[in-house]
């Protein structure tokens, strides 16, 4: 049976771990090393950490904050934000990444996934899609929630697929913050025209919602979640545990 993971989000900008709701309303949080360090030790799966604003101000991602959380932790790390170019792979992977993120930069550029696929592996490419419901369609939206590219998410989950992405996390911006649960039917509509794992993003208030995302969705390999935890509102582990005890397979 395989072991699903449970990962918190560092959303970064100007060195700080922020958070919003619906990608707006972004209040500062804490320090990103000191969350680093504590998601670390109390069970987390993975780490992502995102620049969320180097897309959207053209610039590259905040290396120095990178390798100060890197050098804490020693949990699989995923980071994104301002991903354009292979080199920015090459820059962000030396800096103590495991895996890399792209989003902004594959949608203007979607040969860069198979691209980075070809040169690191595909379980080193991740695509990030951010969703958001437009006129009752699931539309892709870019440069951190910003900018609505008009492209179906259906249809963009399968390119990234076909061009080598090893991994889709998918950020439902309707759900984000709200904590009532995951967007189910977004979830199902994507995760059923991919065959590579697929990690929820979005909604997340409780350890029930978790429970309730792999049980409806067993096809979901992971859930992510940040305020819930970056607040200590729920520990990771008691997550865990909520899941093993509804029969979810999780390493505790």
């Amino acid at each position: 049976m395989i072991t699903k993971r449970i990962i918190p989000c560092l959303d970064v900008r100007d060195g700080r771990v922020v958070k919003g709701k619906n990608f707006v309303g972004i209040r500062d949080i804490d320090d990103p090393v000191k969350l680093g360090r504590r998601y670390n030790a109390e069970g987390a799966d993975e780490l992502v950490f995102y620049d969320i604003t180097a897309s959207s101000e053209g610039r590259k991602l905040f290396i120095d904050v990178l390798e100060r959380v890197a050098s804490e932790i020693f949990i699989p790390l995923t980071v994104g934000g301002g991903i354009d170019t292979i080199d920015d792979f090459s820059r962000v992977l030396k800096a103590g990444a495991d895996k890399v993120s792209v989003n902004s930069g594959a949608i203007r550029n979607p040969s860069l996934i198979g691209e980075a696929a070809r040169k690191y592996g595909d379980q080193c490419v991740v695509l990030s899609m951010d969703i958001k419901r437009v006129d009752g369609k699931f539309t892709v939206f870019g440069k951190g929630g910003r900018e609505n590219t008009g492209l179906d998410a259906i249809e963009w989950a399968k390119r990234g697929f076909s061009e080598g992405a090893g991994e889709l996390v998918v950020n439902s911006i309707d759900t984000d913050g709200v904590r009532e649960g995951f967007d189910m039917e977004m979830l199902e509509a994507i995760s059923s025209v991919v065959d590579i794992p697929v990690v929820a993003s979005g909604g997340a208030g409780k350890a029930e919602h978790f429970v309730a995302l792999f049980k409806r969705l067993p096809s979901i390999d992971a859930g992510l979640a940040a305020g819930i935890f970056h607040n200590e509102e729920v520990a990771i582990f008691d997550v865990k545990r909520r899941l093993r005890e509804e029969g979810v397979n999780v390493r505790l």
